[in-house]
């Protein structure tokens, strides 16, 4: 199946798709923020460069979206018709990286969480998960 949009048109729809500041990752830090939490953005001297750094808590937040991180909703479980091999060969070394990022810094004393793009459609809901992981202090309580 052919592509749907011109060459030109594709590569101008894809020079729009970046990787920080995204509407998502606004969304996150703006709860965060207001959940009282100061944070450092995506330090690259950590693994994956992650978007929410809380070094005090030594907490990570990373802000995914479904399709270039391969989420199982039905946006991330969608693979274009177009160009099918590339895509699914891309999403299958993204998935890949994220998993060794996350391995690396919870080795290294991190806890990560990872919002995926489609949780942000019920703000109440992730301001409470955001809340949660920020307030928990990792130990099992009675």
């Amino acid at each position: 199946m052919t592509d749907v949009f011109s060459t030109k048109k594709r590569s101008w729809i894809m020079s729009r798709v970046h990787g920080k500041d995204t509407g998502p990752e606004l969304k996150v830090r703006s709860a965060a923020h207001r959940l009282g939490f100061r944070f450092r953005l995506h330090r690259r001297d950590l693994p994956g460069a992650p978007d929410l750094v809380f070094p005090r808590l030594k907490k990570i937040i990373f802000v995914n979206g479904c399709f270039f991180h391969g989420h199982t909703c039905a946006r991330g479980a969608r693979i274009p018709q177009a160009n099918r091999p590339y895509w699914i060969r891309k999403i299958a070394r993204n998935r890949e990286r994220d998993r060794r990022n996350h391995r690396r810094l919870r080795a290294a004393g991190w806890r990560v969480l990872v919002i995926w793009e489609c949780q942000l459609k019920d703000e109440k809901r992730f301001t409470r998960v955001i809340s949660g992981f920020l307030n928990d202090d990792g130990r099992h309580r009675k």
